[in-house]
C-alpha cells in the first residue's frame, strides 16, 4: 500500500497567499462593482525593461534555425549568463566568486526551498522570525522541524530568532547552536537591512560553530542605504560558510519569466564534503535549467542598457514605497521598512489581529496586504504593505487606508 510522507500533515493551513486569494475572491465575488487595489503578494506590475524584450525576440528566432537552436540548458546554467552574474554582482563588489560556483535556476523561491535536501535531517534550522515562509515550510516537509506547538505558534524543532521593534527587527545570534541558519537581507517582510560589521560577526559565529548560513538578497538590488552589503561575500571568511540565493524577479520584473540563481563556494565544505559537489549533482539530477531563451533575457540585464532600465524600474517600486511609508506616517500609523526594501512594515491597531487588520482593510478600503501572522509567531500584530503597484493604484490605496 501506498503512504504518503506524514510531514506534511504538520503544515499550518493552506500556503499564505492561497488564503489571501480565497478571500479576496470571496470579496469580489460579493462586490463586483468595488475597485480592488492589490498591496498584498509581492509581484511586480511593469511590463519587462526594453533591453530584456529585445533579447527575448533575438533569442527565440535564434531557436527557429538550425544553427542556433538550443536544448537543454548546461547543468549550471549557460556560460554567458553565469560571467555576466560574476563580472556584476561579485568581482564588481570585490567578492571572489568565480562562474562554476553559481547555479542557474528558475528562480530563488525554488531554491530557498529545494537546497535544504542536501542536508541530513538531523540538523537544526534556525530562522528569523518573521520571515518568507518557503524556509519552514520545507523543512517541514522534509521533517526536520518536529511537531507543531499551537499554543507558541512554532514548530518544537526550530530555533526562533526574534525580529521585533524592541530590536530594531534585527536578531541576535542564538545561544542554542543551530546547524543551518537561514537570514534574508533586505528582510521580507519586515523591510530590515544589516549592516557590514553586523553580518560579519554571523560569518564569524557560523565558521566557528560549522553552521551554514542560507543568505537570501532576492532584494538587493534595493538597497540605497550606504554601507549595507549586497552580498555575504563582502565579509570575510563567507566562503567557507554561506550558501547565498538570487532573483531577477524583484529587480528585473521576471515573476512571468522565472529566473534565478544559488551561490555554492568550492571552499564550503562538511563532514570533509564538497556541499558544491552535492547541489551540482542535485541541480543536474533533478534539474534542467531555465530556459535559453530566458538566459538570454537575464544577460540583457547586465547590458548598459539594461542596467539603466532597472535602476528606473526599482526607483519606481522605491517611490512608491516612500509614498506609502510617508502617508501613513503622517496618519498615525507605526511603519517601518520602505526604505532599502520595497516593503512596508505595519503595526495594527491595538486589540486587532493582523487577520483582523487583513478583512478591515479590505471591506472598508479595498485594499488587500498581508498579515504578518503568516510570516511567523513574531508576525503577529503586524502587517505587510508592497510597493509593486501602479504609482497611480499607491497613491489611492494610501488615501482609502487614511480615509477610513
Amino acid at each position: 500500500m501506498v503512504r504518503v510522507n506524514s510531514n506534511y500533515s504538520k503544515l499550518q493551513g493552506s500556503y499564505l497567499f492561497s488564503t489571501i486569494g480565497k478571500k479576496v475572491g470571496e470579496y469580489t465575488a460579493a462586490h463586483p462593482e468595488k475597485k480592488v487595489i492589490r498591496l498584498g503578494i509581492g509581484d511586480v506590475t511593469r511590463p519587462l525593461p526594453g533591453a530584456v524584450i529585445a533579447a527575448l525576440h533575438k533569442a527565440v528566432g535564434e531557436m527557429g534555425e538550425e544553427e542556433t537552436f538550443r536544448g537543454y540548458a548546461p547543468d549550471l546554467g549557460y556560460e554567458f549568463l553565469r560571467n555576466a552574474i560574476c563580472e556584476n554582482d561579485y568581482r564588481a563588489r570585490g567578492c571572489d566568486i568565480s562562474p562554476d560556483e553559481i547555479f542557474v535556476s528558475d528562480g530563488a523561491k525554488s531554491d530557498s526551498g529545494n537546497i535544504q535536501e542536501i542536508f541530513s535531517l538531523d540538523n537544526t534550522i534556525a530562522v528569523c522570525d518573521p520571515v518568507y515562509p518557503v524556509y519552514v515550510d520545507s523543512n517541514v516537509m522534509a521533517g526536520r522541524t518536529g511537531d507543531f506547538d499551537a499554543a507558541s505558534g512554532a514548530y518544537c524543532d526550530v530555533i526562533y530568532m526574534p525580529c521585533g521593534r524592541e530590536n530594531d527587527f534585527i536578531p541576535k545570534i542564538p545561544e542554542r547552536k543551530a546547524d543551518i541558519i537561514y537570514l534574508c537581507y533586505p528582510n521580507n517582510p519586515t523591510g530590515a537591512v544589516i549592516g557590514k560589521e553586523e553580518l560579519q560577526k554571523w560569518v564569524d559565529h557560523a565558521n566557528a560553530k560549522g553552521s551554514v548560513i542560507i543568505y537570501d538578497a532576492a532584494y538587493e538590488a534595493y538597497i540605497s542605504t550606504p554601507g549595507i552589503p549586497h552580498s555575504i561575500y563582502e565579509c570575510k571568511g563567507a566562503k567557507t560558510c554561506a550558501i547565498e540565493l538570487h532573483s531577477f524577479s524583484k529587480n528585473a520584473g521576471f515573476t512571468g519569466l522565472r529566473l534565478g540563481y544559488t551561490v555554492i563556494p568550492k571552499e564550503l565544505e562538511r563532514d570533509g564534503i564538497s556541499l558544491h559537489s552535492l547541489w551540482a549533482r542535485r541541480h543536474g539530477t533533478k534539474y534542467n535549467g531555465a530556459p535559453y531563451i530566458v538566459q538570454r533575457a537575464g544577460e540583457a540585464v547586465y547590458s548598459p542598457e539594461g542596467k539603466k532600465e532597472i535602476r528606473e524600474l526599482v526607483s519606481y517600486y522605491m517611490k512608491n514605497a516612500a509614498y506609502i511609508l510617508d502617508g501613513l506616517q503622517k496618519a498615525g500609523y507605526e511603519v517601518s521598512g520602505g526604505v532599502d526594501a520595497p516593503y512596508i512594515w505595519l503595526r495594527v491597531p491595538d486589540g486587532m489581529t493582523s487577520w483582523d487588520f487583513f478583512d478591515h482593510l479590505l471591506e472598508n478600503a479595498g485594499v488587500v496586504g498581508t498579515p504578518g501572522s503568516g510570516f511567523g509567531a513574531h508576525g503577529e500584530g503586524y502587517f505587510r504593505l508592497t510597493a509593486f503597484g501602479s504609482h497611480e493604484n499607491t497613491v489611492e490605496a494610501v488615501d482609502r487606508i487614511t480615509s477610513m
